[in-house]
């Protein structure tokens, strides 16, 4: 099966982007602030599936330029500040110039030696709008002129230890430069980063924060655990839906909002709750709901929490074909992958409480099986990990682009709907 660039795995690619350039793979990190609001996300572009560049630096970076051009890098950047790398020759090349101002921060790599010439051209970009980020900082005396002008100075949280990080906050601090700690993976790195004033945050440790072994879900959670259960069984049961509803009048208000948005292609007014079932179908109702259902559950949650189970969700769903798996079955999954993250509970009980076939619970836990493929190969796009081609493409009759594309499509769907269910 091989996809038609226009269109997607469920028929509809009309809005997405240009080609983005086959065989380049896409990650993108969140960053968040103290309060795990996203500001920004630094856009990664690979040559294949593995977590580093191939080839030279500098074929990357401008790689890496090309592809922010042909997409649509703001609604890769959610909005906010999109982070790109920079090399020396992209600096002095003015190849950033391509990249809007107002919303690109240069990350300045720590390859580039901070000389005469590079200073003038941060100095000169930086008149221009944009703003500068030192990577993977090291203290070095030669290093004070570019922190003078930087706007961000980011630091290997994994790479440093706590001397190393008070010799970095010693240099910066007469400077402007606000301190952004990367690779910072659980809740504990997030406390510790911030009780030394970090004041932004990049990785996943929204993901994961602390989970409570024998933790119950809370009350004022459990009826949208209910909801998401009912959705998860097959065959669904309307009513049993539709009164778990009714008893949040909020969820039924999102639920007609939802509805009645253009994502879903309903022709006249939705006025209740049955009359959305019967217009969009059994398999898109489940959809639809599950959609608000995650947004109310996880409102007490960083906003990117909803977003990256949305993202799946979609990937999953756009993906099921290729693999000859159920697009229900697969959106549902991605769905409730961070469940665990959602109502701090471990995975392992909630999997156990979810009317799904023992693959699916198993995926949801971590077991790489057939069932988890999709999964896994959106968490690659996630976080840039080498864990190896997950999708056969050759195989299945499609490139990487076209995973892409699919994976660029999901980011701005969910977008959407969660700008629909407030």
């Amino acid at each position: 099966m091989v996809l038609d660039p226009a269109c997607s795995v469920a028929g509809h690619f009309a809005d997405v982007p240009p080609a983005i350039q086959p065989g380049r793979h896409l990650a993108r990190q969140p960053i968040l602030d103290v309060r795990r609001d996203v500001v920004g996300y630094e856009l990664l572009f690979r040559e294949g599936w593995e977590n580093h560049f191939t080839g030279e630096r500098d074929t990357a970076i401008r790689k890496t330029l090309d592809n922010c051009v042909s997409i649509d890098i703001e609604s890769l950047a959610g909005g906010g500040l999109a982070f790109v790398n920079c090399s020396r020759d992209a600096l002095l090349g003015r190849l950033m110039m391509l990249l809007p101002a107002a919303t690109t921060v240069l990350e300045v790599l720590e390859t580039v030696e901070p000389d005469d010439e590079v200073v003038r051209v941060c100095t000169e970009l930086r008149g221009l709008g944009y703003r500068i980020a030192l990577d993977d900082f090291v203290p070095r005396s030669e290093m004070r002129r570019l922190v003078e002008i930087a706007d961000y100075i980011k630091v290997d949280f994994r790479a440093s230890d706590a001397e190393a990080r008070r010799e970095i906050r010693a240099m910066v601090r007469t400077s402007n430069a606000t301190l952004l700690a990367e690779k910072v993976e659980d809740q504990e790195e997030f406390d510790m980063a911030q009780g030394e004033g970090f004041e932004l945050f990049q990785g996943y440790f929204f993901c994961r924060p602390k989970i409570i072994a024998g933790r119950e879900i809370p009350p004022h959670q459990m009826n949208y655990m209910r909801l998401l259960a009912a959705l998860a069984r097959m065959p669904l049961d309307v009513d049993e839906v539709i009164d778990i509803i009714r008893l949040e009048p909020p969820l039924s208000y999102r639920v007609l909002r939802l509805a009645n948005s253009p994502m879903w292609g309903v022709q006249k007014t939705v006025t209740s709750i049955h009359e959305a079932l019967m217009l969009v179908g059994e398999d898109r109702f489940r959809m639809l709901v599950s959609v608000v259902g995650t947004n109310m559950l996880g409102h007490q949650q960083p906003a990117a929490l909803i977003a990256l189970s949305l993202e799946r969700a979609r990937f999953c769903e756009q993906v099921a074909p290729l693999i000859g798996e159920n697009p229900t079955e697969q959106f549902i999954l991605g769905l409730l992958s961070l469940l665990d993250a959602m109502t701090e509970t471990p995975m392992e009980a909630i999997a156990r409480s979810l009317p799904l076939r023992t693959q699916a619970k198993d995926a949801l836990m971590g077991v790489e099986n057939h069932v988890s493929m999709a999964l896994r190969t959106i968490q690659s796009f996630e976080s840039g990990a080498a864990r190896g081609r997950v999708l056969d493409c050759e195989t299945l009759g499609v490139d990487e682009e076209a995973l892409t594309r699919i994976y660029v499509e999901s980011v701005k769907w969910a977008a959407n709907s969660i700008s629909m269910c407030r």
